[in-house]
């Protein structure tokens, strides 16, 4: 039965979440201990017609030795074949599958100023392939399948893998009779409340809960709320997270004051990041703390200016079927999706009007951050509270307890 569930994963990643064009090249980014299950996807492609399958593999045990033991120079420099090969198949139109399943403490032990250094090196180096995809240029899909590492901190003990295969086809709807129509479905609902945010207009949301988050985000003019699948710039629909619960928009660049929690870890570069709170005014994180991961939280804020800033607001309700699973999946692909959240860095152009034919200044004008970084961490909780307020003054409830009020 698992098995069975798996192939047809396999195929809706490609049907569904990519929706590859006959004709057309998938590019398909994998750890290698994913190898068996990007196969299968690999196999889907050509079946629906796919001209090529490329695979780009990744070896994150490699990555640690990497970091351990290579001199401390090579962190600021990437090979150009490794550009050229990411932006090679975007230009050319391919479509982009990403297995994200990385091991969330793998990287504890190691340098956090060489892991910073390395990040922001391939964000320089990808800028142009990394804009293409937030401005839907490709369609793209993360997805997420085992690994033991991975699994063994979700489930400890026996059984760990299979559990977590079970609890990731679940929230992909896989374990339904009709997985597509389960989505075509799921999206409907989406649809619904982003129609019903975007009819309000808000001006501001304000968010606030037990944890201490006490948070005004205002909303620039012309912002337009997303969810479930989007479209390319040629009018095909994709799906670019599988699973997927959340309603998202730009927050205004400086725009946002006040206090802010997480309220699940954040999993950054191999690293737990928990029990931080920020603290912003116009726009800008001004101070943090964290119990845990303290370095690697200013490292990942000082980043470049825009690191400082909110590119996404991003509304969960805590009845979402990720959420009520009761799993901590330590994978900001599962854990944004049970939980209203934020993006630390760059906003997603096309939440703006016109906003994906706009160059960056324009982009910075209307209120759109820039960064080299787009990094999701999740405040949402039980208790929250969000409350909207019109251009006209009107105020909204819109999270009551932790849930959409419509």
């Amino acid at each position: 039965m698992l098995e069975q569930q798996i192939a047809k994963y396999a195929e809706l990643v490609v049907k569904t979440g990519i929706n590859l064009q006959k004709g057309q090249t998938l590019v398909i980014s994998s750890p290698l201990e994913c190898a068996e299950f990007a196969r299968q996807v690999a196999k889907a492609a050509y079946l629906a017609g796919a001209r090529d399958v490329v695979m780009n593999w990744d070896d994150e045990q490699f990555a640690k030795i990497r970091f351990l033991y290579a001199p401390d120079e090579v962190f600021a420099e990437f090979p150009q074949w490794k550009k050229d090969f990411y932006l090679s198949y975007a230009r050319a139109g391919a479509g982009f599958v990403n297995i994200y399943a990385s091991d969330p403490e793998l990287l504890q032990d190691t340098d956090p100023q060489r892991i910073a250094l390395a990040q922001k090196t391939a964000g320089i180096h990808l800028q142009e392939y990394r804009e293409r995809m937030m401005n839907n240029r490709n369609a793209w899909c993360v997805i997420a399948v085992p690994t033991e590492a991975w699994a063994r901190k979700v489930f400890p003990g026996d059984g760990a893998v299979e559990k977590l295969w079970q609890a990731i086809l679940r929230s992909v709807r896989v374990d339904h009779d009709n997985p597509v129509a389960a989505w075509e479905e799921h999206k409907k609902q989406l649809s619904r409340r982003v129609e019903l945010l975007n009819a309000y207009r808000f001006r501001s949301l304000s968010f606030k809960n037990s944890l201490g988050t006490d948070l005004v985000v205002e909303l620039p003019e012309g912002h337009i709320w997303q969810g479930g699948s989007e479209l390319t710039e040629g009018g095909v629909e994709f799906i670019p997270n599988m699973p997927t619960e959340e309603i998202f928009t730009v927050p205004k660049k400086n725009g946002v004051s006040g206090i802010v929690c997480n309220s699940r870890p954040l999993v950054y570069n191999g690293n737990i990041i928990d029990g931080f709170s920020l603290t912003l005014k116009d726009g800008r994180v001004v101070d943090f703390y964290a119990k845990v991961g303290a370095v690697h939280l200013q490292h990942l804020l000082e980043t470049d200016e825009g690191s400082r800033h909110f590119g996404e607001v991003a509304l969960v309700p805590n009845d979402s079927p990720i959420s009520q699973s009761g799993i901590l999946f330590y994978n900001s692909l599962f854990d944004e999706n049970a939980s209203c959240h934020f993006a630390i860095g760059r906003g997603y152009p096309g939440c703006l009007q016109n906003g994906g034919s706009m160059t960056r200044e324009e982009l910075n004008e209307r209120g759109c951050n820039d960064s080299l970084l787009h990094v999701d961490f999740m405040i949402g909780t039980g208790d929250l509270q969000i409350v909207g307020t019109t251009a006209g003054g009107k105020q909204v409830e819109v999270f009551r307890q932790g849930n959409f009020t419509f």
